[in-house]
């Protein structure tokens, strides 16, 4: 069920003594997500998709913007309530900022195709730090270009680290930790795929960077990492899924960033416990002692963070498709999927009890949840038609539901802004804002 994951890195030397500050060695430094807004994919450090804003329990369409192409991850809000996101898109900008208020467009940028895959992260300031095809990249509120880092591969969304790094992987497996300032390795790459070796060097031909990139959403094997790692700020510990070569399934991983004067990242352990595998993004619960995650049979499981071994896990009925909304008290909401309902969970310790559940709704997105006892999810209204849903977390009882003009088959995620805003952009490229 556990064991040691093996990694190609032989030594993991230190290319840069540039940090910001020391990091797991009980030294506290501020989390860089507290800014405000939805910085990152799943809202903060644990990917819990919680914010700490009382949401409101009346909401009313704002406005809505096609952006040209699908759209496959979550709309990023800085504390200003400045709007980020990314789209597939012909030709063109593929990299978006609007204004919250009116939803006129800040600015653009045209990046690799592979942007899309990458949700982008915000810091304090305001700068924006996003993948696209062979490299990460930082913007400025404006959209002027910070600097640009090459990787291999497609940096997926990323994490803000205890020392105030960013660190994000690859889905072709590279690991990478970088200054947010320079955009300078602070650690040698740690890949978890081996590289082909000096006598291979001649023969193998070198991946492309978008190999494998369009099947990361269903968590296909030749996407090794599908999702956002989950970062404990005070420990450093992340969790990911890895879908390595040759395995029958993706498998739940559990590695270590230590900052400091002599940052490294060094393994802890790798679970089998996930039957059909995942390829959504896994959660920490607030205290960091257990991951939850789905597997791909429609189960949802807790893991123990220390061990590796499994706590609990629940038939949640279906498949989900994207991650849980899991808030500091362990209630946790399931996301939607193809025949995905509405449910509550509450973690017991030793199991899950089933707080609520709403089998008349049809869920066609993934839930948030705020302050006061408020939630949001998409829901199915009419033939075809979709609506975010106000509920009560508590009780599951609906409190508002608001059509989304002309929106058809499935958003991508939830976001909520500094002043209870919420945003959700379809899968077919149309973002949509209620306040």
């Amino acid at each position: 069920m556990r064991r040691v994951l093996r990694s190609s890195v032989l030594a993991l030397a230190t290319i840069s003594a540039v940090v910001l500050s020391g990091c797991s060695s009980g030294t506290q430094v501020d989390d860089i997500f507290s800014a405000g807004g939805w910085p990152g994919m799943h809202a903060d450090a644990r990917n819990s998709d919680t914010s700490p804003v009382t949401g409101s329990r009346e909401l009313s369409f704002a406005w809505s913007r096609p952006l040209g192409g699908p759209v496959a991850n979550y709309a990023s809000v800085a504390a200003s309530g400045q709007i980020f996101i990314t789209a597939r898109t012909e030709k063109g900008c593929n990299l978006f900022s609007y204004q919250m208020d009116s939803g006129r467009k800040r600015w653009c940028r045209q990046l690799a195709p592979g942007v899309v895959a990458s949700t982008p992260i915000v810091d304090g300031a305001a700068n924006v730090y996003v993948g696209e095809n062979g490299a990460i990249n930082s913007f400025n509120e404006y959209g002027q270009l910070r600097w640009r880092t090459p990787v291999v591969g497609t940096p997926l969304s990323a994490q803000f680290t205890g020392d105030g790094n960013l660190l994000f992987i690859t889905q072709l497996g590279q690991i990478n930790v970088v200054d947010t300032q320079t955009g300078q390795k602070v650690v040698a790459p740690y890949d978890l795929v081996p590289p082909p070796s000096v006598a291979e060097g001649a023969t193998v031909d070198i991946l492309p960077d978008d190999k494998g990139l369009s099947g990361c959403f269903f968590g296909a094997p030749d996407c090794p990492v599908a999702n956002m790692p989950a970062i404990d700020l005070e420990s450093g510990k992340f969790y990911f899924t890895f879908f390595a070569p040759g395995a029958p399934a993706a498998e739940l991983v559990a590695m270590k960033y230590s900052g400091g004067d002599n940052p490294a990242i060094t393994q802890e352990w790798s679970s089998d416990a996930l039957p059909g595998g995942s390829a959504s993004s896994p959660d920490l619960s607030a205290d960091g002692s257990v991951v939850y995650t789905n597997d791909n049979w429609g189960t949802l499981w807790a893991i123990d963070s220390a061990t590796g071994d499994p706590k609990w896990s629940y038939d949640i009925g279906y498949a989900a498709a994207g991650s849980p909304s899991t808030s500091a008290d362990g209630l946790i909401i399931p996301a939607g999927g193809l025949d995905g309902h509405l449910l509550a969970l509450q973690d017991k310790g030793d199991h899950a009890e089933l707080v609520w559940e709403r089998k008349d709704l049809l869920q066609l997105g993934v839930p948030a949840q705020t302050a006061g006892s408020t939630g949001y999810a998409v829901v199915r209204e009419g033939t075809d038609g979709l609506a975010m849903l106000t509920f009560d977390t508590g009780t599951g009882e609906t409190l508002d539901q608001d059509t989304l003009p002309g929106a058809k088959g499935f958003t991508v995620g939830t976001s909520v802004g500094p002043k209870g805003e919420v945003l959700t952009p379809t899968l077919l490229g149309e973002l949509f804002v209620l306040r």
